[in-house]
Parts: structure tokens; sequence; C-alpha cells
């Protein structure tokens, strides 16, 4: 083909509006149906979604905004783009731009709806596998000890933290002892100092109700026995034309890393979380970091040569899904995967309390339907640093504890008998009484997903096609029987949206939709509606 047919075509695909390759890169201009919106890429973009108005180029491969990504797009008029690849996507002028390494992205047209798009999507590329993690996940409230001890996990402090949940009359559910509580990373003893008997302490958690996770990271600290070990048998990731172990920055300081692209390397670790559990009786682990970022160093060698930053996040993925007591916070694909995904650490505000509805629908909408909005309250510790404990804002707990009683999971870590008084803290505990009346409901839907793919939390627009519901971020379904509208705000109103059908709230007043209804809701009151025709 000589140089003027190659330019002709190029000029013409542009001006069609078909993907192109030029500069070693294909580049996709999607042009919008009429009232179409997107969803999907990263969990950490849910409040931006649906996608409205300009948006910067984010590149799959190489950020994952503390949380999950998947090479996913779904729109409300039932198409949806999908890659086996990670690309890179913004929004200009109102376009859908797409640019990969790899092939030419169009879209399938899968339907006329979100849920079509969704749908089609999961059953093809990411199937149930049929399989949950543990039940106790869904019917029960979890307890979390980062924000109460942070880098000081030791066992006087965590039974003491155990004994409040049962001395303040809160349901027993799965207790995480977070970061800090080994000897250093890449081993999985506890500390002798901080734990005199980590076995006798586990036994007595046991004894109380509780299922114990261990934080874990794939990292190994440098000059141990352990990183001499793994350096040896060629199981960390190298520096690139060496054979020494790479040592990457990440937010502890610098450290080695297990190469889990080596399946001898991956067994290795599971043989050691194996022993860990044997050792101590610990029912599974908490799988932190593994961002995208951490392998994104082209000076890092990886056993697979193949291997890119997606598929070594992805690789510490797969270790969860040998223990059915995991969670994660940063991931690659797995969607419909027995694996928990928390939403990234938020601060403790309003507005954090705000990104919580749509951070989760994003994460169901990309296959995670096995989600924990984050901590209640919120994960980041440096927001609890420096402040008078006795001047947090008591409403601001409450009304999160509230958005999480109805979600698939809910998470304590700050301690609410510490920081609340006897008011605050008996609404907390009533909501998380809540979820475990809820649980039986939640499980049933968490099967539900096991079989069919479906969210647990789902959109608005998911659940009620093309009746204005596509920019409602405040408001959700829990599965298809709940409607649940809580407060976001210091304010004790809230507008909404009502869909078609009977309704009735959770004082037992009946309504009729469509209609956008103003409600009272007082700090007690979460509101919610039964749809009940």
């Amino acid at each position: 083909m000589n140089n003027l047919k190659i330019c002709i075509l190029l000029f013409l695909s542009l001006l069609m509006g078909f993907p192109c390759f030029a500069g070693n890169k294909y580049e996709s201009k999607i042009a919008s149906l009429a009232n179409e919106k997107w969803w999907g890429g990263m969990v950490g973009l849910g409040s931006r979604m649906p996608f409205e108005g300009d948006l910067r180029l984010y590149d799959l491969s190489s950020e994952n905004l503390n949380n999950q990504n998947v090479p996913l797009l779904v729109s409300s008029e039932g198409r949806y783009i999908w890659s086996d690849k990670p690309f890179s996507f913004k929004i200009e002028n109102g376009e859908l731009r797409i640019f990969s390494d790899y092939e030419n992205m169009e879209p399938v047209l899968a339907g006329s709806t979100l849920k079509d798009a969704y749908i089609a999507a999961s059953v093809k590329h990411f199937p149930s596998s049929g399989q949950l993690p543990d039940p106790l996940f869904f019917s029960m409230p979890q307890y979390n000890t980062w924000i109460e001890l942070m880098y000081n996990q030791n066992q006087e402090d965590i039974l003491k933290y155990a004994d409040n949940i049962l001395k303040n009359n809160f349901p027993v559910g799965v207790f995480m002892v977070d970061d800090n509580w080994q000897r250093y990373y890449g081993n999985f003893d506890f500390k002798s100092e901080r734990f005199p008997d980590p076995k006798g302490m586990i036994d007595q958690l046991h004894k109380d109700g509780f299922r114990i996770m261990l934080w874990i990271c794939p990292f190994v600290s440098p000059d141990s026995p352990e990183f001499r070990e793994l350096q040896q048998k060629g199981y960390l990731i190298k520096q690139k034309g060496t054979n020494q172990a790479a040592i990457i920055p990440w937010w502890n300081g610098y450290s080695a890393c297990y190469d889990l692209s080596n399946p001898a390397a991956a067994a290795h670790l599971k043989q050691q979380l194996r022993k860990t559990q044997e050792m101590y009786g610990v029912d599974g682990f908490k799988f932190d970091a593994g961002d995208i970022g951490h392998y994104n160093d082209p000076n890092l060698e990886f056993y697979d040569k193949s291997a890119t930053s997606v598929d070594m996040c992805e690789y510490w993925a797969k270790i969860g899904l040998d223990f059915p007591f995991n969670e994660y916070r940063a991931g690659w694909k797995m969607g419909g995967q027995p694996l928990v995904q928390r939403l990234g650490d938020k601060d403790y505000s309003w507005n954090a309390i705000g990104l919580l509805i749509p951070d989760m629908i994003a994460a169901g909408l990309v296959g995670y339907a096995y989600a924990c909005p984050d901590m209640i309250g919120g994960g980041q510790f440096g927001s609890f640093l420096g402040v008078d404990q006795t001047k947090l804002d008591q409403e601001l707990i409450v009304r999160s504890c509230q958005v999480h009683a109805l979600m698939p999971m809910m998470q304590f870590s700050v301690a609410p008998w510490r920081i609340l008084d006897e008011k605050h803290l008996a609404i907390c505990r009533d909501y998380a009484h809540l979820h475990e009346k809820m649980g039986t409901y939640i499980l049933e839907l968490a099967h539900h997903s096991a079989k069919t793919g479906e969210p647990i939390i789902r959109h608005m627009e998911y659940e009620f096609p093309h009746q204005g519901f596509t920019n409602c971020k405040d408001q959700f379904m829990l599965g298809d029987k709940y409607l649940v509208a809580p407060i976001l705000t210091k304010e004790h109103t809230r507008k909404v949206m009502l869909p078609k059908g009977q309704w009735k709230d959770d004082t037992g007043k009946k309504f009729r939709g469509p209609k956008t209804i103003e409600i009272e809701a007082p700090l007690e009151r979460l509101p919610w509606f039964e749809k009940i025709k």
C-alpha cells in the first residue's frame, strides 16, 4: 500500500471516529449516543461517575487512586468497552477518547440499559466463580485495630478493644489486627515484646466469638534472614540487568518485594501463610499494598518477562483465593472472584462520607460485589492525629455508621465507645444490630451475585433505567428490594427520588412513585424504603 493511500485511510478514520493506529498506539474516539453516560475504569473515580464534562487522562497501567482498577467501561445505553489489557481514557469536549498499546477499542452494544451492559460484560469477561468470601463478612460487623493502635499493635490493647466490643453489646464478627504486629516485613512471627502469648490471645478472641485476620503485604525487609533466603531462591523482584533484588519505595519505606509472577514464589508465600495459621490459629489475612504504582519502575525485572504492572497487582490478588477470610484495597480485574474489596482510606470529613455511595456503586459496576465501604468515620489515621478526641464531630461518626449499616459489609476501627457519648454510642450500636438483622438478606444477595455477577449495591439507574436516575449519587438500591437514602450532611432533611411503584419507609408510611419527596431524618433515623409492589 502506498503512502498516499495510507494517509487517505488515516484521514477517513479520524473523520468518521473510527479507531486508528499511529505512533505505536491505538486511539479510539467514542461518539456518545443520545443521553448516554459512562461508568467504570477506576473505583477511585466513583464520585466523578457517570463521567461528565472534561476528564483528564487516566492510565489504568500506572495509577489506581488507592483502589481497584478494571479495564471496563459501561454505559446507560447498553454499551460496554472491555480489554484484557490496560488502557488510558479521558473525556474531551464531551467525547470519550481511549488509548491502547494493544488493540482497537470499540464499544459492544449489549442492550439498551446500564444493567444490560454490565451483565453482558460480566458473563463474557469476568464470570462469577460461584464462590463467596466467608459468609461472616456479610452477616456481622467487622473490627479493625488500625485507627486505635496504628503502629503500636500489641496484645494488651487488642484484647481490651475486643473486650469493649462485648461490654458495649456490639455484634461479634471478623476482627483484624493491622500493620506492625509482625517482627518485620516478610516475617510472620509476632513481636515478642508486644505479644507475650499470641496464640493465647487468638484463642481468647476465638472463645469470644471472633474470627481473626492479620495484616500482611508483599514486601520484605532488606538485610533480614527472609530477604537473604528469598533472594537466593530467586523469589524477589529483581533490578533489571542484575541478579540482585530491587528495593522498592512504598508508604512504609524501602523494601524488596515478592515476585509473585514466579509460581514457586507464590507457592512459598502461601506456605508461609498456612504455617502462620497453623502456629497461631488465625483465620485469614488482610492483603494490603500491591498497588499498580509499586511495579511501574522500568528498571524492575519480573520472573515472567511479559508481566506488566497490572499483572503483578493481579498476582497479589490471586494469593487471596486460597484464604476465604481475605481483604484487598488494590486490585486489577478479578471481578466475580471471592475476594473482599475495601474502599481506599477516606479521611474524617463530611465530604468523605459523600464519597462512600458513588465509590461503592462504582465497585459493583466493575465486578466487585463483595465490597466494604472503608472504615466507619474514615480510615486515614492522619485525620485523627493531633485532634482533640473530645471535640470530634459525633454526628459525623453516626451518619457514617448509618451509611455502612445497609451496605454489604460494615467495619469499625475508631472505637465508638471511646469517642462517643452514650446517646451517640447507642445509635451506632442500634445500626450495628440492624446490619446483623439484615445479614440474612445481604448474604442472600451475595449468593445471588456468586451465581449471576449482579452487584449487591446497585445504582438507581441500574434497577430503574431511563427514569431520570443517571446522576443520582446520594441514594442506592440494596438488591432489588430496598432503597437506601442516608443523610450525608449536617442537615436533618433531604430529598428522596422514588421510582415507579409502591414503597414503604422505615416508619411504615407508604408512598407511590414516581415522585420526589422531602423527608425529616433526625440523627436516630436512617431513611430506607422497601419496594412492596
